[in-house]
Formats: structure tokens, C-alpha cells, sequence
């Protein structure tokens, strides 16, 4: 794990109430199609940037929401307390990591997904990319 100095990755919410900054490069970058995550973006996946939660910091209020993953695990689901924008995602099935929305980023384009994840759950008006390898739940191990 690459934990430095300086900020790899910054962002924040829609009105500016929330910044943060990691200094690690991400441990993974996927899409996931599971129905929470279509249901917390209101689109058809969640493109997650994953990083060691230890390399966060953020100043401003973020609020929790749990709910149970397909894991049957819990994930914590982080958003801003004043607009609304998601931003994080906490998945006990994975201890000491967070998940970054990709739109939250300063810098978007950075994102670079390396796989899709639990597209049995996909939309057929979404559109993957051919050349990401699929999985229709976790990958596994």
C-alpha cells in the first residue's frame, strides 16, 4: 500500500460543505451494480475508487447510513449532511478500506475501473464496458 505525503486523490461534495484528501493510490477501482448502489447514485452503478482508510482525511460533517450489503455484511454509506452529495462507502466485508465515489473527485478523469461488479444486477438500459472483466456477485477471493 502506497501511503504518502502528499494528496494522491482530493474532492468533495456539490456544495463545498465537505473536502477530503487521500494519501494513498487506490487499493482497487470498480463499478458496482448492485440495487443499493443504483439506489444511493440514482444511476445504474457506482463507479468506487477503493482505498485504505487510514490515508483519509476530511473536514466537514459527513453522515452515515448503514444498511446490509449483498455480503449480508454491513456497509456504511457516507453522504453530505447539507446537500445531499455521496462520497463514501465503508463495507465491513472489507476492514480498514473505504470507498471513494468517482464523481466526488476534484479530478474525475483520474478514475480508471479495473473491473464490473455484481452485474446480475445491472440494468439492461446501462451500458458496461466490453473490456472489463464481469463478475455477477464479488469477485472471488
Amino acid at each position: 500500500m502506497n501511503l504518502s505525503t502528499e494528496p494522491s486523490f482530493t474532492g468533495g461534495c456539490l456544495c463545498g460543505a465537505v473536502r477530503y484528501e487521500v494519501k494513498a493510490d487506490p487499493i482497487f477501482s470498480i463499478n458496482c451494480y448492485c440495487l443499493n448502489c443504483q439506489k444511493t447514485t440514482g444511476g445504474g452503478c457506482a463507479p468506487i475508487l477503493m482505498m485504505p482508510l487510514a490515508a483519509l482525511t476530511v473536514k466537514g460533517q459527513v453522515q452515515y447510513y448503514s444498511s446490509l450489503g449483498d455480503t449480508g455484511q454491513p456497509v456504511e454509506r457516507g453522504f453530505c449532511s447539507t446537500c445531499g452529495s455521496p462520497l463514501f462507502g465503508k463495507p465491513a466485508a472489507l476492514p480498514g478500506m473505504l470507498g471513494i465515489k468517482a464523481a466526488s473527485l476534484d479530478e474525475p478523469q483520474r478514475y480508471q475501473p479495473s473491473a464490473d461488479m455484481y452485474t446480475d444486477s445491472a440494468q439492461d438500459w446501462d451500458c458496461m464496458d466490453p473490456k472489463l472483466p464481469k463478475f455477477a456477485k464479488a469477485p472471488p477471493g
